[in-house]
């Protein structure tokens, strides 16, 4: 399920979001050209570190650009979890969909070890 909604001011990661809302999905995968959110742009910072994962408001406060702040918005609200894979690392939207560690998970609440 990819796309957007063809609404003005909306971009692909807010209507991904609303229709993973809309169908109850058990979470919304972006799948993109980077394995997941780092705390700063690792193309520029050869340091930057990758979150294996981080909560919604730690996305929104640090403006992380894991993608636009409505999406982030709307899966915090409706308790959606986000998770941003790699889209040409091999198998790994079928990792992710199995539930592997792949990338950035994006939930409410922070996760301990």
């Amino acid at each position: 399920l990819v796309g957007g909604t063809g609404n003005p001011f909306f971009t692909t990661d807010s209507g991904a979001s609303l229709r993973a809302i809309e169908i109850h999905a058990d979470i919304m995968i972006k799948a993109t050209k980077v394995d997941g959110v780092y705390d700063s742009d690792p193309k520029i910072n050869s340091a930057a570190r990758r979150y294996e994962h981080l909560t919604y408001n730690m996305a929104l406060d640090q403006r992380l650009g894991v993608m636009d702040a409505t999406a982030i918005v709307l899966c915090r609200d409706q308790s959606m979890p986000m998770m941003v894979i790699d889209i040409h690392a091999p198998n790994n939207l079928v990792r992710a969909v199995m539930g592997e560690a792949v990338g950035t998970l994006v939930t409410a609440e922070e996760i301990t070890k």
